[in-house]
Parts: C-alpha cells; sequence; structure tokens
C-alpha cells in the first residue's frame, strides 16, 4: 500500500486551488484592462484620458508594492503549498499592474491590445500547468509565446519606431528556443520534466516556432498565415493531451 493514498488527491486539490487563484487574478487583470480601453484611450482627452495618464503611475507603484509583498509571502510561506500559491498569485497580479499601467502610459492603445491577448492566453496556461503533462505544457507554452510574439511582428514589423526592437526580440525568442530544446535533450529541465517525459512535443513545438519566427522576419504576411497554422497546431496538441488525460 503507498504510504499516503491521498497525496495524488492533496496534489490535484492544490493545482485546482491554484488555477483558481490565478484565473481570478488574470479575471481582474482583464475588468482592468477594459475600464483602461474605456477611460484612457477612449475616454474624453481632458476630463478622462489626461487623468488616467497620471492614474498608471500610481496603479504602476501599487503593483510593484503588491509584487514585492507577495515575493516575501511565498518565501515566509514556502512549508505550505496552499499559501505560496497565493504568494505566487499576488506577485503575478503586482508584476502585471507594474508592468503593464507603465506599458499602457507609454505605448497606449497598442499595449493594451497586446495584453487583452495576452492575460486569456496566460489564463489558459495557467490551467494546462496545473493539470497537463509537463511536455505538454512546455509545448503549449512555446507556441502560444510564438504566436503572441507572430502578431506583435505582424503589428510592428514596418514601424519606424518599434520594427528594429521586434526583430531583435524575435531573434533572442528563437535563441532562448533552441536553448530549450538544448535543456530537454540533456537532461537539465528536472524541475519541469519528470523522469522519462516524450520530448518530441517539445522538440516539434520549439521547432516549429523558430521556423515561424525566422520567416516572420521577412514578411507580415508570413507571420500572419503562420499564426493561423500554429493556432492549428495548438488545438491539435490540446485535443491529443486533453482525451490523454480522460
Amino acid at each position: 500500500m503507498a504510504k499516503n493514498p491521498n497525496g495524488k488527491s492533496m496534489k490535484r486539490d492544490n493545482s485546482l486551488y491554484g488555477a483558481t487563484l490565478f484565473f481570478l487574478a488574470a479575471c481582474l487583470a482583464e475588468f482592468y484592462l477594459l475600464v483602461l480601453r474605456k477611460y484612457y484611450i477612449h475616454g474624453d482627452v481632458v476630463t478622462e484620458a489626461l487623468v488616467w495618464y497620471d492614474r498608471l503611475l500610481i496603479f504602476a507603484g501599487l503593483g510593484a508594492a503588491v509584487l514585492l509583498v507577495g515575493v516575501i509571502l511565498s518565501v515566509l510561506w514556502k512549508a505550505d503549498e496552499r499559501k505560496r500559491l497565493f504568494g505566487w498569485a499576488l506577485s503575478a497580479l503586482g508584476a502585471f499592474f507594474a508592468v503593464g499601467s507603465m506599458l499602457a502610459r507609454i505605448y497606449v492603445e497598442p499595449a493594451v491590445t497586446l495584453l487583452s491577448v495576452v492575460v486569456p492566453v496566460l489564463m489558459v496556461l495557467t490551467v494546462i500547468w496545473a493539470f497537463y503533462d509537463r511536455e505538454c505544457s512546455v509545448a503549449l507554452t512555446a507556441l502560444c509565446g510564438t504566436m503572441i510574439l507572430l502578431w506583435v511582428c505582424r503589428r510592428l514589423f514596418n514601424s519606424l519606431t518599434m520594427g528594429v526592437p521586434v526583430k531583435v526580440l524575435s531573434v533572442v525568442y528563437v535563441l532562448l528556443l533552441a536553448g530549450v530544446c538544448w535543456l530537454a535533450k540533456n537532461k537539465k529541465l528536472g524541475r519541469l520534466l519528470p523522469v522519462g517525459a516524450d520530448l518530441m512535443p517539445i522538440y516539434a513545438a520549439t521547432g516549429l516556432s523558430a521556423v515561424a519566427v525566422v520567416l516572420a522576419l521577412f514578411s507580415a504576411t508570413v507571420a500572419y498565415y503562420a499564426m493561423w497554422v500554429l493556432g492549428v497546431v495548438v488545438f491539435a496538441l490540446a485535443v491529443y493531451y486533453t482525451v490523454k488525460q480522460l
């Protein structure tokens, strides 16, 4: 008999608890973005937009404070998994308000639009990391990150001010994908991947992602169609692992 027959159930309960916390944090973040879109982007310039322009600094400062509190709590509660998950969720929410507010203040509508896409994606990935096999989680994270980067490339490919930084970011991202493959192949992702994990989904996801990003560097049109191709791959991989989990 297993020493702790309830261990698997407790682990699943903690995963559900953590996914719920991050889901609620993402809902709060998305509500904040809706408020910004209504009052900061589409609001009256004098009575609303300018007021929110100053408020964004306040929200950024509050977010930084919440991030610090979350990190401290996570360290203090490292022995209690549930409390530590709460600290992580608080840290993630604080990081969003700190970084998101500054991005919105500097880049206005493009930043809010991008964050409106990123937040739901992170919400879904949180659930995937909580309940799916880790190789699936790593592969889907790489694919979703690539789709977001392709969306940015498509929007800013020809920008005079952001075109070069986006291309540099794309090159760095490709190198990061190569690094993930190398770490996985040399079994240096022990904290993420269990022993005997199937590495083929990771290789396929990172390989397709790297090819898509490199091609997107030459054409915004290619980036658009690459997004659709990767979207199909994401759907197929999600369906496969969902059936596998049953």
